[in-house]
């Protein structure tokens, strides 16, 4: 299969062959061409040359309904759900359960929560609002959709990247549970380890072109997988850290911090050149902590302090003022404005620099882009660019150069890897330690335990929106996390 947009070819030359009842991994870095396959296979793009064969024979899947028809559902990594619908009502969508044009209400309730007891979430009312849900249960609707249909094929698009370890697991019972009754999953996930979990077979694809393909899960070490994703040989490694000295000066103070109904009396220090990372699963109040601090949030009480001068509770513009930069977790609806060119996202929080009389020098913020986007190694570096057409790690870049422009002392980094390929990481692992070598003080927060331990001088660990330990990073491992979360309190 081959597809070219706009002169360029996202994909050159694509096999992929999956079973009846396997669970068949598609690995590559972002970029390659993972999504464009996807899109292709669920309708939103013709390819150019090549053919799809569905049960043997050949088809054409003209649009998405098309491939529905047919038994390809896709459940993508960007979180497709309609905040104003209620679970059922978002389950239906396009197949509502009706006649003489009134809606079955009833029969879609009980099927709703008959699919979501199927994925262990029995205790999810059918008619709750989806605005309401976690991002963790809006991904269960997504699958619960999917599931609503007479699908053969299930195609999931990072589907644990906003799951805790539980959640995972019982995403991977539901999908042995699938492909026992003959469904077929093509898996794509930047996480090695859960495609040694979860794997049949697995195909590979580097620049727009398949390196491999149906390689057995058990046989492939995983040098040999990284090798094929990158054409060289990545060690998963962190950045050996820069002892942080007793006497470097504290930027970031956050002094008994509540938000009513999310996490209480969260207090800890960040010293310059300093990486504090905040350990604990999905729901556990990490990320609202990382919000408040931000502004983005109003504290109950409690204070945040920028180089020893309090911010204003609730207040974005205060934090940004005092030199502080965040980067969300949800980078495309929270963090970038996708139809903008690079230059605009990278100079977004820093406009009154490149204005003069009211009006913005597009020169001298492209100057500026184009120095961080070379530093950054960001790819393609064209400042012109929309940023909706960049790979995953490097919109998190967009977001790390946006800071790096506006002069960030302080920087909080919400899952700064998620949806990042495994090269990719390394270089953003690279980038956030030599943030810290040139005296940033950085928050990390993300699900892997690991890379909050990796990347990490001190940590704290949190459940239910409490701080059960703070810790110097090499002194507690990634079972010891687990332990003090299990228990719910330090003792």
């Amino acid at each position: 299969m081959t597809k070219t947009f706009a002169g360029v070819q996202a994909l050159k030359g694509v096999n992929l062959t999956v079973r009846a009842g396997e669970v068949h991994c598609v690995l590559g870095q972002n970029g390659a061409g993972k999504s464009t396959l996807i899109k292709t296979l669920a309708g939103v793009h013709q390819p150019d040359s090549g053919e799809i064969l569905w049960r043997g024979e050949a088809v054409t899947i003209a649009h998405p309904v098309a491939a529905l028809d047919l038994g390809i559902a896709t459940m993508y990594q960007e979180l497709d759900v309609v905040d104003g619908l209620t679970i059922a009502e978002n389950i239906f969508l396009g197949h509502e359960h009706s006649t003489g044009g009134l809606l079955k209400v009833s029969q879609a309730n009980r099927i709703t929560r008959e699919l979501l007891s199927r994925l262990g979430h029995g205790d999810i009312p059918a008619s709750t609002e989806v605005g309401q849900l976690s991002a963790a249960n809006k991904q269960i609707v997504s699958m619960a959709r999917a599931l609503s249909r007479d699908t053969r094929l299930i195609i999931m698009d990072e589907p644990s990247a906003v799951l805790d370890s539980g959640e995972v697991a019982n995403l991977f019972r539901v999908i042995r549970e699938l492909t026992s009754s003959g469904i077929a999953v093509v898996y794509i996930s930047h996480r090695l380890e859960e495609i040694r979990q979860i794997g049949d077979r697995i195909s590979v694809i580097k620049d727009g072109r398949s390196t491999a393909s149906g390689l057995a899960v058990s046989e492939t070490p995983t040098p040999e997988l990284i090798r094929l994703m990158t054409g060289r040989d990545v060690a998963n490694v962190f950045p050996d850290a820069v002892p942080v000295p007793a006497s470097a000066p504290i930027l970031l103070e956050v002094d008994h911090l509540n938000l009513r109904g999310h996490f209480s009396d969260v207090h800890f220090t960040v010293r310059a050149g300093e990486i504090v990372g905040l350990a604990g699963l999905v729901g556990s109040g990490r990320s609202e902590i990382l919000e408040t601090i931000y502004g983005a949030r109003k504290a109950t009480s409690g204070t945040v302090s920028v180089q020893g001068k309090p911010l204003h509770a609730g207040s974005v513009s205060s934090a940004v003022g005092a030199g502080m930069g965040f980067s969300p977790e949800e980078r495309k609806s929270q963090g970038l404005i996708l139809d903008e060119p690079i230059f605009k996202n990278v100079t977004l929080s820093t406009f009154s620099r490149f204005s003069r009389a009211g009006f913005l020098n597009e020169g001298a913020e492209k100057v500026a882009a184009r120095e961080q986007i070379n530093a950054l190694e960001l790819r393609p570096a064209d400042p012109e660019r929309p940023a909706r057409t960049l790979s995953g790690g490097n919109q998190q870049k967009i977001l790390l150069a946006r800071w790096l422009v506006h002069g960030t002392r302080v920087l909080l980094l919400d899952e700064p890897t998620r949806g990042v390929d495994v090269g990719a990481r390394a270089e953003i692992y690279a980038l956030i330690r030599r943030l810290a070598a040139e005296g940033t003080a950085i928050v990390v927060v993300s699900s892997e335990i690991e890379e909050v331990l990796g990347l990490s001088d001190r940590v704290l660990v949190i459940s239910d929106g409490n701080v059960l330990a703070e810790t110097n990073a090499g002194d507690i491992d990634e079972s010891g996390v687990l332990d003090l979360v299990m228990k719910g309190s330090a003792a």
